[in-house]
């Protein structure tokens, strides 16, 4: 009976053990991604008045910070770390009227200050800390000029 009592120790113990081990792990693959917007962009139209975008001159770029934290990445840098994207919107939040048909939408991103475009659809893993986001929209009319008015595009930034 000794000897039963004992099998039983160690099995409640190897259990207990293993159970010690996976919560930490659990609450580790939790982290956090946070989204700063900072200053919106400013689209500025080509000269044709057939492409809007904030890349056009005199046009300037939507900024936000990205902070993405998680003890898993850090650890391994594999597991649990963010992916940033910043898809192109269908369509205008705002525009007058016929400024928003035959008309598709591009966005790009760059990341920590870096000079590459990065094409808004396609995610782009972070590891843990701060990084400062440019975020650009540009609307090309398949024909036709914009009509006068006042157009707002909406780009979503994205921390899965």
């Amino acid at each position: 009976m000794a000897r039963t009592r004992k099998r039983n120790s160690r099995v409640l113990f190897a259990v207990a053990a293993l159970a010690g081990f996976c919560l930490p792990a659990q609450a580790a693959i939790i982290g956090t991604c946070t989204i700063m917007v900072g200053a919106s962009g400013t689209m500025k139209p080509n000269p044709a008045i057939s492409v809007l975008g904030s890349k056009q001159a005199g046009g300037s770029s939507a900024s936000a910070t990205i902070v993405a934290s998680s003890l898993l990445c850090s650890l391994l840098n594999l597991l649990d770390c963010y992916s940033v994207s910043a898809p192109a919107p269908a369509a205008f939040s705002s525009a007058p009227s016929g400024g928003g048909t035959n008309v598709t939408f591009a966005s790009v991103f760059r990341l920590d200050g870096s000079g590459v475009d990065i094409n808004g659809s396609v995610p782009q893993r972070v590891v843990n800390g701060t990084h400062p986001m440019q975020v650009d929209l540009t609307a090309t009319k398949s024909s036709g000029i914009f009509p006068a008015g006042s157009y707002q595009g909406t780009v979503t930034v994205r921390c899965e």
